[in-house]
């Protein structure tokens, strides 16, 4: 009789596994992927941006704007650093912790790299700067650092300041329903308008 319930018990174990296998790891996933599609196709599909049938970027994850040597480009806006170089399929952060000397060794160098490369005091570089967010993949900036690079920026485009600035407040998105998070700079979107407005670099 035991050997007959421990075989009964196993057998509606296994079934049990099955059905939870099937609803939870096929029908549940096909269904919500559907219901995605139908209310926001494009968001399912990864948010993806595309200029002239091809996709540049995703407005989700962001990306570097670096020469082949790794070097920012000055006719770009930057985006934040990034601990996994911006790879979807490695998103974390640094796990460093405030009181890491590597981290403070490594925010002190970015610090002086994006005031010397914007031509500003060391002081006036925001924290999005210098510090990763904790995916590694954060598409937007504060307003404070896109305007730290705005007048980099419209010198090596040879354009008014005051055109790039406009361009930047049109993609600043403000606050969720005025008072969740802070206000923020789409990159990839804003770099993109540059190039349409003013022509491609490189």
């Amino acid at each position: 009789m035991s050997a007959l319930r421990s075989g009964r018990q196993l057998v509606a174990a296994v079934r049990a596994l099955l059905v939870a296998t099937v609803v939870l790891g096929l029908a549940y996933p096909l269904l919500m992927t559907g219901v995605a599609q139908l209310i926001a196709p494009a968001r399912a599909d990864g948010s993806l941006v595309s200029v002239d049938g091809s996709v540049v970027g995703s407005s989700l994850i962001g990306q570097s704007f670096t020469d082949e040597d790794g070097d920012p480009l000055p006719e770009y806006f930057q985006t934040r650093p990034s601990a996994s170089d911006y790879d979807g399929a490695a998103s974390g952060g640094s796990n460093l912790g405030p009181n890491s000397e590597e981290l403070v060794a490594a925010v002190g160098e970015r610090r002086a790299d994006v005031a010397a490369f914007n031509g500003v005091p060391e002081s006036e570089v925001p924290a999005d700067a210098v510090t990763a967010s904790g995916s590694g993949l954060d598409p937007d900036i504060s307003p404070e650092y896109a305007a730290l690079q705005v007048a980099r920026l419209a010198e090596a485009r040879g354009v008014p300041v005051d055109d790039v600035q406009a361009l930047v407040d049109e993609h600043t998105d403000g606050r969720d329903l005025g008072f969740i998070g802070a206000p923020h700079v789409r990159v990839l979107e804003l770099n993109l308008a540059l190039d349409q407005r003013f022509g491609a670099e490189g």
